[in-house]
């Protein structure tokens, strides 16, 4: 009887092995799927930044032409180009010569 029970003992211990190795290599694909899963994520979060940098620097660029803009506005020279143009005025004793075209 304990040649039955050493050999039902071994078995056992065979099974537990079996299954602890069976739970193991599981864990191990999950993980090598989780992780191709998270690169392909990280990849795309990656392009996303870089599309909101290159976002970011041409709205900043823009900003400065605006306040470049805003600068001009408010000198002299640019009221008197809309002066002249959208309202036709002119300095005292100037003239103004038109194409006949």
């Amino acid at each position: 009887m304990a040649g039955k029970a050493a050999y039902c003992k071994k078995r056992q211990n065979k099974m537990g092995m079996l299954l602890v190795t069976a739970v193991v290599l599981l864990m191990l694909i999950v993980v090598a799927v989780k992780s191709v899963d998270l690169r392909e994520k990280r990849a795309s979060y990656m392009a996303k930044e870089e599309a909101l940098m290159q976002d970011i620097a041409a709205e900043e660029a823009r900003t400065e032409e605006i306040e470049e803009y805003e600068k001009y506005t408010q000198t002299k020279k640019y009221v008197e180009e809309v002066a002249k143009e959208k309202l036709g005025l002119v300095y005292e004793g100037e003239i103004i010569f038109k194409d006949e075209n």
